[in-house]
């Protein structure tokens, strides 16, 4: 049935008119308002008609008031990768384009001795229903427990497993790294450099973990020149490339931690005549689109961030996404696969 026009002046339906067209309680209009599970279809039924005929519209603000909280989840970050933030939050959006929900995004110093003070400061104001910690903080085991504290549901996103499933996404960085490793060495080479993330950082150490692993598998015990130090910058890849491109024998592959670093040492390859990859083969981590951006077309890590956004907020807030929204896989451990493309080739000479 259509909705009544309205003419000016008119008087806007309230949440009693529906109630009392569909015959039901305020509470179960509410209730279907909020997408709650424990309805049946017919009362579903009745008061979906019910507000179509009479042109409802739910208030936010009377909502958020009912709930005691305001229709917001909080996107907490202290992260050196734009486009991490940036994949992560798309999917967040994705997930939650159909709802009344909204993302507020912070940026905090996980540098500062008043990081807990000011993300306190600021759910207490905002009053978020939850909040999504992206590494590092999300490896902060008090920010967590503040969020518990205060009655703010929150979700950690991480390289591994660093809280319960519901409290977690998380992806599988060790072993895909390995895999990728494990494909350089069938290819023949035997020195691998590797260029570290930030130090703290635990998908950083998952990298180098597996990273490890795969050299220890075949039986390499590479020297510390082949190992130089990245943030997860360009700059750094800059660096790293000047440093080990520069090795009286440096190396015929090199591992980056992430595609801005391997964008950088790319650069400085080129710069020194370096052949990619007839003469240096180079792998990166994450697949972002400078992967593609650059020249020749980077082989890396896919790390499903977009998707690890989209978990994180059917995982935080189902109740107010439809229902199903969700797909059957409780475990919220993403796996990360390798992308090959351009720029690994065997070693000069195989």
């Amino acid at each position: 049935m259509a909705a009544q026009n309205k003419g000016p002046g008119s008087k806007q339906p309230t949440i009693n008119d529906v109630a009392a067209l569909a015959g039901v309680s305020k509470k179960t209009v509410s209730r279907v308002i909020n997408r709650s599970e424990f309805l049946t279809d017919k009362t579903r039924t009745a008061v979906e008609k019910a507000i179509e005929q009479l042109g409802f519209v739910p208030n936010p603000q009377a909502r958020a008031l009912a709930f005691r909280r305001n229709f917001l989840i909080a996107l907490l970050h202290d992260n050196p990768n734009a486009q991490t933030v940036l994949n992560f939050q798309r999917g967040v959006l994705d997930a939650i384009k159909d709802s009344d929900l909204a993302l507020l995004v912070r940026p905090v110093d996980r540098g500062s001795d008043k990081m807990l003070e000011d993300v306190r400061t600021f759910l207490e104001k905002q009053r978020p229903i939850g909040a999504m910690l992206l590494p590092p903080i999300s490896e902060n085991d008090d920010l967590a427990k503040l969020c518990e504290d205060l009655g703010v549901r929150y979700i950690r996103i991480g390289s591994a497993r660093i809280d319960d499933a519901k409290h977690c996404i998380s992806s599988n960085d060790r072993e895909v790294v390995a895999e990728a490793v494990r494909g350089l060495v069938a290819l023949g080479h035997r020195r691998i450099g590797f260029v570290r993330g930030p130090v703290g950082f635990r998908s950083a150490a998952e990298r180098e973990e597996g990273f490890r692993a795969a050299l220890a598998e075949a039986g390499l015990d590479l020297p510390a020149e082949l190992y130089a130090p990245g943030n997860y910058r360009y700059t750094a890849g800059i660096e790293a490339g000047e440093a080990l491109l520069s090795l009286s024998a440096p190396p015929t592959a090199v591992f980056c931690s992430n595609d801005e670093m391997a964008a950088g040492l790319m650069s400085v390859a080129h710069g020194k005549g370096i052949r990619v990859p007839g003469e240096l083969s180079i792998i990166g981590f994450d697949d972002s689109p400078t992967a593609t951006h650059i020249w020749p077309a980077l082989s890396t890590v896919r790390w499903p961030i977009r998707e690890m956004g989209i978990r994180a907020a059917q995982t935080l807030v189902p109740d107010f996404l439809s229902p199903g929204a969700k797909d059957d896989d409780d475990s919220n451990v993403l796996a990360s696969t390798f992308v090959e493309r351009q720029s690994v080739a065997p070693p000069p000479g195989r």
